[in-house]
């Protein structure tokens, strides 16, 4: 009698438990279906669909002008003809826009490096270095986070005309380097800071100094980190207008503020407005491309961290 009891209790549990197709909820079927097929199938459609301005743009920049202005660059799919690279042999015959990319390259090589650097050194003092008020002073930084360029124009400005590097390339570069700074700063500190604090003591056992332990241990462990900030300090200045527009030798100026002068002046030279926006915007994402590893795993550690 007992063992069929037991029996019973046993079925009438087992047929009270739901299945496990039951258990899961719609949004868990919808996640255990979303590496399929369809869903790759999107991710294509969307990401052509944003690269659709990008291939528009490199169309556009391989017509002639009379073909820009008469139809709109899907045209290039039956006629294949209008496809011609005499808008870049223009673009490089002008000064303008190729003086200009040069000097976009003066002011955003060396924005980034300075960037990397001295926020490498200073993210690794506050992570790792007991120095008088350095909490207080990470604060500082953390708070500068906040502070929007716009408002810095004036006083900047007019400290540099004091100081004499209004309107040059030195003086945008100082500019950018310290509004990239406090970003970097806290960036590195906080990734530097996941460093385990055995692995630098037995360094410093076997004899390391503190530029040693950062050039040897730190800098490789904080490679993907301080790759993605590279990038994204490279993309904001050379993507930057408004303190080229300002600050920037009017002479020499960057290739954003040469472009938008070009249509100012010259409105209709769109042959040679598509081929300069087109290489000016294909350079940082070359440079996206060239480091995208780096950045997904600087960013994937920031996230697991």
């Amino acid at each position: 009698m007992t063992t069929s009891t037991e029996a019973a209790q046993a079925g009438r549990g087992t047929r009270a438990e739901p299945a496990a197709g039951a258990r899961q909820g719609l949004g868990a079927r919808i996640a255990a279906r979303a590496g399929g097929g369809a869903m790759r199938v999107f991710l294509v459609l969307v990401a052509l669909f944003w690269l659709m301005p990008t291939i528009g743009l490199l169309l556009s920049s391989l017509r002639g002008a009379e073909d820009i202005a008469a139809t709109g660059w899907w045209k290039v799919f039956t006629a294949p003809s209008e496809l011609t690279f005499d808008n870049y042999q223009r673009l490089l015959d002008n000064s303008t826009i190729t003086d200009s990319l040069f000097s976009t390259v003066m002011i955003t090589v060396p924005s980034t490096v300075l960037v990397v650097v001295i926020g490498s050194l200073a993210g690794y003092a506050f992570a790792w270095m007991e120095f008088p008020g350095r909490d207080w002073w990470f604060l500082l930084v953390v708070g500068l986070l906040v502070v929007p360029v716009q408002v810095a124009l004036i006083p900047v400005s007019e400290l540099f005309g004091t100081i004499g590097i209004f309107e040059t390339t030195f003086g945008v570069i100082m500019f950018h380097t310290a509004f990239g700074l406090p970003f970097a700063i806290f960036l590195l500190r906080n990734f530097f800071a996941e460093i385990p604090r055995e692995l630098l003591e037995a360094a410093r056992l076997d004899g390391a100094g503190e530029i040693r332990l950062f050039t040897r241990v730190v800098m490789p462990l904080g490679g993907p980190a301080i790759a993605s900030l590279g990038i994204f300090q490279f993309l904001w200045v050379w993507n930057d207008m408004l303190v080229a527009l300002i600050f920037a030798d009017s002479e020499s100026p960057p290739i954003t503020v040469a472009l938008q002068q070009q249509v100012r002046q010259f409105g209709n030279n769109i042959d040679v407005l598509a081929p300069g926006a087109f290489v000016s915007m294909v350079i940082p994402l070359a440079v996206f491309f060239a480091f995208q590893k780096q950045f997904v795993s600087g960013v994937m550690a920031g996230a697991v961290k």
